[in-house]
């Protein structure tokens, strides 16, 4: 084998190795780069022409500073002219008058102006060329401009200083320098014939003024005279071969006029008497002084016509150069686009070519792509009661198609068998799914309908119960009962039934947990502090309650039985802060996280751990509301829980001081004794459809201070109120209105117990008091008053605090207004009826009294003593 095959041999392994995608692009990006390549040059030629034309036609636009800088030096070397003949002109014998000068020193001005304004005019863009004639201009004219002010400078050396500085500025400017674009160099040749013809026919102008002067110059300029007029003569002809023909016509306006007929007429006679410019007289070079004088005036009107005609024809080109720069700009775009489709075009040919190449296998890949994700997809499905279980019905996997009967089409047709068995499978597995969903919430349903009936039947048990060990038990059914429909609301959650409440109101958060207290166990170990309250709103606060009902459940269930759960109500940006601290048995950092990370992410409950069903409803209600809920360590071990409700499902409410709120069995005496007489008076009333679902502790629960549990003299000051309204010790705290409260018959879920009479006290409770508290003895109970009349009345030394004496606790007892009352009335109808038994004849007499007496009383109502 030569070298030559075993070369071949060595490059088709390696391309053999190479993956046939790249391959397919190699084949394709070659002759993309050369096709790019090519495109970028002549693009970039045609850019480059646009830009040319673009700078010729502003070089051309700002050229007419430049020709009218050309005219103010050409007028300023007449001047100078003039004023050396009128300086020369006082007769030998006499003294020399010195003449004015103001017309020399205007030009002088005009000629520095105008240089000023052709360098703003160019600013940075000036050529360098045109730079250099100015700073010559300026620095050559300086010294002899000096001089011919004081008269010493000789006519030919006047000639001398302007001669060269009109053509070195017209150089200046370039206008001569080969160019790329046709049309701007056309354009360019225009204005360069245009602008030597101004300077030829100026310079012609000012050397016939000058040789009629017959000075010792007068030659000289004579021979200006005749090479500038031919020069004139050479660049029109020149403009006229490349102009059109009404520029060509307006610049030949030059030639035509009485002015041009006088200067050309002055030179005709200069050239007859040639041989007299040498030889003059005193009396004809005063002559001859005096007819250059008379000529100026047409010079300068002639020059005056030449600068308007040059005016004009300057702009036209510069307009027209313009426009020939915007075609330049518009014919680069286009071929910039052109190009630029025809780019486009030939890489989406590629791609069509590359497509209909890899396009089969692309499909049979992307099938067991997609295969592969659904299965993945199942196995790692998130999915709980926010979201419908796959609402679009099962995935419909579209067959591959089979383009020929090849190997490729062989593999189209096992996928295609392989999407199908998928497809079946993950529809069984759906439908499996929802009816395990259907069926948590059946059963979910059931046991809510069930629980309501029982707490109806227990209501109506409750209010026909007097007797206090009957009814704690009772109490504790009822309790059980909504325990029982809690696990029934959780249940209907896992199984994404959302009912809507629609008599719902809003609440305060620390009402909200009092409900949430009363669907636990244990509620009589939490001890809630409110630095703040906030107002929840009506369709949060079911799920709210259930969310903290979970989380009070696992901090009691959790924790030791003679310790307490602290919950903290406070204010933090605006969002409601919720703290459940327990001091149990805690978790480990990485329980923690996984907790914590169960609360945040959506995870499915056939595979979620079911020790952990309560915090999975907490994440579930979580997420839908989007309340935070994080887990941490308790320092001396358990677990905190803070919950923070966002701003927009809370409304701020007054700030409450520190109040702390917890079961009356963990209160000392002192708050008892107030609990026991006035503690009515700080219960929240809440709506009567929302109290079955409060807990029927022992004792009620009480509002007092977090720092000693001192009541203020106003904290438990009575309140005039109607009976219907007044909250009874011996009632539980309300709840808040529950999502589901429909199933109740009643509006009150808790027994309404009838106000103590005099003849029958009224029932103690019956929680189990701890070894602290004593025991209220029978005949501080007979003897404490009840609620009659509708008002509340306090108890001699039942605010008082510990530890003082007993001749403190003495003090007069305020006035019942009952009682006044009715000793006035018993008063009046005695002596009603002493007066009618003593004096039957003045009837008229005791009834005037009687009104008078009852009128007189300020404490008595309509109605008193009938």
């Amino acid at each position: 084998m030569s070298s030559l095959d075993t070369l071949a041999d060595r490059l088709g392994r390696r391309l053999a190795r190479l993956p046939f995608r790249r391959k397919l692009n190699a084949l394709i990006a070659v002759p993309l780069v050369m096709i790019s390549v090519l495109f970028a040059v002549y693009v970039n030629g045609q850019v480059n022409q646009a830009e040319s034309a673009a700078n010729e036609a502003d070089l051309l636009s700002r050229s007419g500073t430049v020709a009218q800088l050309v005219d103010d030096v050409q007028h300023e070397q007449s001047q100078a002219i003039l004023y050396y003949e009128s300086y020369w002109e006082t007769p030998t014998n006499r003294a020399k008058s010195i003449p004015d000068r103001d017309s020399y020193v205007a030009a002088q001005a005009a000629t520095d102006a105008q240089v000023d304004k052709v360098r703003q005019t160019f600013g940075s863009a000036i050529p360098a060329d045109l730079a250099t004639a100015l700073q010559v201009l300026e620095a050559g004219l300086q010294v002899p401009r000096q001089t011919i002010t004081s008269g010493q400078l000789p006519t030919d050396n006047i000639d001398a200083a302007y001669g060269n500085v009109a053509e070195s500025l017209i150089d200046g400017l370039g206008l001569s320098a080969p160019q790329s674009n046709q049309s701007t160099a056309r354009l360019s040749d225009q204005l360069d014939s245009l602008l030597r013809a101004d300077s030829a026919h100026a310079q012609f102008e000012t050397a016939v003024v000058s040789a009629l002067t017959r000075d010792s110059d007068a030659t000289t300029q004579f021979g200006v005279a005749e090479g500038s007029i031919q020069l004139y003569q050479a660049q029109v002809a020149r403009f006229t071969a490349i102009a059109p023909t009404d520029r060509s016509n307006a610049l030949g306006g030059i030639e035509f006029g009485p002015d041009e007929v006088n200067l050309e007429s002055a030179l005709s006679s200069l050239w007859l008497k040639t041989s007299a410019l040498t030889e003059v007289s005193a009396a004809d070079l005063k002559a001859a002084r005096a007819q250059a004088l008379a000529l100026q005036p047409s010079a300068v009107r002639e020059s005056q016509k030449r600068a308007r005609i040059t005016g004009e024809l300057i702009p036209e080109i510069a307009g027209e150069a313009q426009l020939d720069s915007t075609r330049a700009w518009w014919r680069a775009s286009i071929l910039l686009g052109l190009a630029a489709v025809i780019f486009f075009g030939w890489v989406l040919l590629l791609a069509l070519i590359r497509r209909s190449i890899l396009g089969p296998l692309q499909q049979v890949t992307e099938a067991a792509r997609r295969v592969s994700e659904l299965s993945a997809q199942e196995l790692s499905r998130v999915a709980d009661e926010d979201a419908v279980d796959n609402a679009e019905g099962p995935p419909q996997l579209e067959d591959l198609p089979i383009p020929a009967e090849d190997e490729i089409g062989e593999l189209a047709k096992a996928f295609n068998q392989v999407q199908s068995t998928a497809g079946a499978l993950l529809e069984r597995q759906v439908q499996s799914r929802r009816n395990i969903a259907e069926m948590f919430g059946n059963i979910g349903r059931r046991v809510a309908n069930l629980t309501g009936r029982q707490l109806s039947l227990i209501d109506s048990v409750e209010r026909g119960e007097t007797d206090p060990e009957l009814l704690e038990q009772l109490y504790r059914i009822d309790h059980i009962a909504v325990r029982l429909q809690r696990n029934a609301d959780s249940l209907m959650l896992l199984a994404g039934i959302r009912e809507t409440e629609l008599d719902g109101r809003p609440a305060e958060l620390s009402h909200v947990v009092r409900a949430a207290l009363g669907q636990i166990e244990g509620f009589e170990r939490v001890r809630l502090t409110a630095r703040v309250d906030a107002t929840v709103a009506p369709d949060v606060v079911g799920d709210l309650v259930l969310m903290l009902a979970e989380l009070l459940e696992n901090a009691v269930s959790f924790s030791p039985a003679h310790s307490e759960v602290a919950v903290t109500l406070r204010e933090e940006d605006g969002q409601a802060v919720l703290e459940i601290v327990d001091h149990g048995l805690g978790m480990s950092s990485e329980r923690l996280s996984e907790e914590n990370a169960r609360l945040v992410r959506r995870e499915r409950l056939d595979l979620a751990p079911t020790r952990v069903l309560g915090l999975f409803v907490v994440g579930v209600l979580a997420r839908r509301w989007n309340i935070q809920v994080t887990l941490s360590r308790t320092p001396g071990g358990g677990v905190t829980c803070q919950v923070v409700v966002p701003s927009e499902l809370v409304t701020p409410s007054a700030p409450r001081a520190g109040l702390t709120w917890s079961p009356a069995g963990a209160l000392p005496p002192a708050a008892k004794a107030a609990l026991a007489l006035g503690a009515s008076a700080t219960a929240t009333i809440l709506p009567p459809a929302a109290r079955r679902h409060q807990p029927t502790p022992a004792a009620p629960a009480v509002a007092v201070r977090a720092a000693d549990l001192e009541p203020e003299p106003d904290l438990f000051a009575p309140r005039r109120e109607p009976d219907s309204t007044h909250a009874r010790p011996d009632d539980p705290a309300p709840a808040l209105p529950h999502a589901r409260t429909a199933n109740a018959t009643t509006d009150a879920g808790l027994p309404v117990r009838k106000a103590p009479t005099a003849e029958e006290p009224p029932a103690a409770p019956t929680a189990p008091q701890t070894s602290e508290t004593p025991q209220t003895p029978p005949e501080s109970r007979r003897e404490r008053p009840g609620l009659g009349g509708g008002l509340r009345r306090r108890v001699r030394g039942a605010t008082l605090r510990e530890g003082l004496s007993s001749a403190d606790r003495l003090a007069a007892r305020p006035a019942d207004p009952d009682e006044v009352r009715s000793s006035l009335e018993e008063f009046e109808a005695a002596v009603s009826r002493a007066e009618r038994d003593s004096a039957p004849g003045i009837s008229s007499t005791t009834s005037t009294t009687s009104t008078i007496g009852t009128t007189s009383n300020p404490e008595r109502t309509e109605g008193v003593g009938q």
